[in-house]
């Protein structure tokens, strides 16, 4: 099969190779997908550089958890019944050593969620890590339903499915954008209301929509927007972060204690088994009837993956995702 793949850490151009592997073969419980569309995600880029100084993991990697595709091989124990079915991969490199940047990927069955018909291999090629992500970042503490959700940053990947996921669900989502010039750019069918975090007092203009606080804060970037997540939160309010800037990040933690604010730090890798399963069952649900959209910004063959990484680690909105022959 032909895919890309590396040896060692280090910046992309220097260290991705392309080129011809074995085709891997299912083992018991496992499927194998033949992929046509494979997503990019900040973790894989971060893999590959060695960030925060993580080693290689396994002598050789072949990067990327999300993928779609059709399954062309089971292993015993797996209905045969599965095999030409069109379907969407996450967690294929989540303590794997080959993921889905090749023609060919092996993941257990679970997480090869059919996809259905109506449904284009892009949109299923960008479920994965972050829609996972989203779900649980929506739904881990219970249901939002009536509730008041405030998404930082939700022209993000993770932030951007999140809003539609807690709309989905019958949340009145408030979100932030960090330019006003990004505020064009917000669905007003998910947003109800949208604020710019360069305008002069943002806390204020959420709580000009949520005046007793908002009940749930989805957090892109924790050490940036404490401050005003402290002056927005309602009383037993969560506070769900999956990202930060700084390593070590300082938080308001007085007031957000006399606010018995929960603060729930999320990593993908590690959600519990059935909570990945319950996201997959519901953003599968969620994008089949239209509710949820994702929109692409690149698309690069396998042959510049490289390129693609590049794209991903330099940042900005919309998804990148990689062909495959």
């Amino acid at each position: 099969m032909l895919a890309s793949w590396y040896d060692e850490q280090g910046p992309a151009a220097d260290v991705l190779r392309v080129g011809e592997l074995p085709d891997p073969a299912p083992g018991p419980g496992e499927v194998r997908v033949r992929v046509t569309v494979s997503g990019v995600n900040p973790g894989d880029t971060k893999k590959r550089r060695g960030w925060l100084g993580s080693s290689m993991p396994y002598p050789r990697v072949i990067p990327h958890s999300d993928a779609a595709g059709v399954v062309d091989a089971v292993g015993d124990g797996v209905d045969a019944r599965r095999i030409g079915r069109r379907v969407w991969v996450y967690g294929a490199q989540s303590y794997r050593p080959y993921g889905t940047a090749a023609q060919c990927t092996v993941v257990p069955e679970h997480q090869a969620v059919p996809l259905p018909d109506h449904l284009d291999d892009e949109l299923g090629a960008n479920l994965g890590i972050p829609g996972i992500t989203a779900h649980r970042t929506v739904f881990a503490d219970g249901p939002v339903d009536g509730r008041l959700v405030l998404v930082q940053g939700v022209l993000g990947g993770v932030g951007s499915i999140a809003a539609q996921l807690a709309r989905w669900a019958g949340a009145t989502v408030i979100a932030t954008v960090r330019r006003t010039a990004d505020l064009d750019r917000i669905d007003p069918a998910v947003v109800s209301h949208a604020v710019a975090l360069d305008t002069e007092d943002p806390a204020a203009a959420v709580r000009a929509h949520a005046p007793r606080g908002v009940d749930r804060i989805i957090e892109v970037a924790l050490s940036d927007n404490a401050d005003l997540d402290n002056a927005v939160v309602a009383n037993n309010a969560v506070i769900a972060a999956y990202a930060t800037r700084a390593d070590r990040t300082e938080i308001p933690f007085w007031p957000l204690l006399f606010n018995n604010v929960t603060l729930r730090l999320l990593g993908s890798d590690d959600f519990p088994e059935e909570a990945r399963r319950q996201a997959a069952r519901d953003l599968t649900a969620a994008a089949a009837v239209g509710a949820l959209t994702i929109p692409v910004s690149d698309r690069y063959p396998l042959e510049d993956i490289a390129k693609a990484h590049d794209r991903v680690d330099a940042g900005g909105h919309g998804r990148v995702l990689v062909t495959v022959p």
